[in-house]
């Protein structure tokens, strides 16, 4: 794997930003990877590895470089406050702004495919992936959250609102237990979601907490869910990426 650290030039500065990619066999559809909130690191670093491995291009920017370049908290602090600052400082209208200067910047870059992309986050990223599906199609093919929070909102930039511009196929997973994004919203989101015409799935993982997927996040980390992750992952990109390519 070529692993790269850089800055891309947005509108607000310089985002750092973490790129994977296989050595061979290039170029690789292009897959933006969106954090959750303790921030970008090496745990991320490790997951997007593993979508880069099987033939992609895999970007995860740091979300908070217009205030932070290097926050990380471990997500058991009971405090979190810095933490919960800097996630209240985004909204879709940034990422989508940030999404747009990666998308500039892929232009450039020999190993990345210039046909269709896919997304993934987690928890905060939740809605910034639903908004950038939208906001970037057709060309965003596949777009994957898991247990993201905010879904579906009286917001007025909750990312439902504007699902219906959706063109790609859009998987949506969820924890049983999980305060940060209840069934009730959840709930609320598929029926949005079913009058529009969009290609979706809403899949819950049972028996698992907020963080399944997250190898290390002891309390909620959950081996067989996590695994099934990675397998929705795969298979979703394998359809509307690579079949594409």
């Amino acid at each position: 794997m070529i692993d790269r650290e850089l800055d891309i030039q947005t509108r607000d500065g310089l985002m750092n930003t973490f790129i994977t990619y296989p050595e061979e066999g290039g170029p690789f559809p292009v897959v933006l990877f969106y954090m959750d909130a303790p921030g970008k690191r090496e745990e991320l670093h490790a997951m997007a590895r593993r979508i880069g491995a099987v033939g992609y291009y895999v970007v995860l920017p740091n979300l908070y470089y217009r205030s932070e370049r290097d926050f990380v908290v471990d997500p058991a602090d009971p405090t979190r406050k810095r933490m919960f600052d800097l996630m209240n400082s985004l909204n879709t209208k940034l990422v989508n702004e940030d999404t747009r200067a990666i998308l500039d910047f892929v232009v450039g870059e020999e190993q990345a495919s210039p046909g269709p992309i896919g997304c993934v986050g987690y928890c905060m990223s939740g809605p910034f992936v639903l908004s950038a599906a939208a906001e970037f199609a057709p060309r965003m093919k596949a777009a994957a959250s898991f247990y993201g929070v905010r879904l579906c909102t009286d917001a007025r930039d909750s990312p439902h609102r504007t699902a219906n511009k959706i063109t790609g196929e859009l998987y949506v997973a969820c924890a049983e237990t999980d305060v940060w994004a209840p069934k009730e919203m959840i709930d609320a989101l598929d029926a949005h979601l079913k009058t529009t015409k969009i290609n979706y799935r809403i899949e819950w993982y049972p028996g698992t907490h907020h963080g399944f997927a997250f190898p290390l996040r002891p309390a909620a980390y959950d081996m067989r869910a996590a695994e099934r992750h990675w397998e929705r992952i795969h298979a979703l990109f394998e359809r509307n990426l690579k079949r594409a390519h």
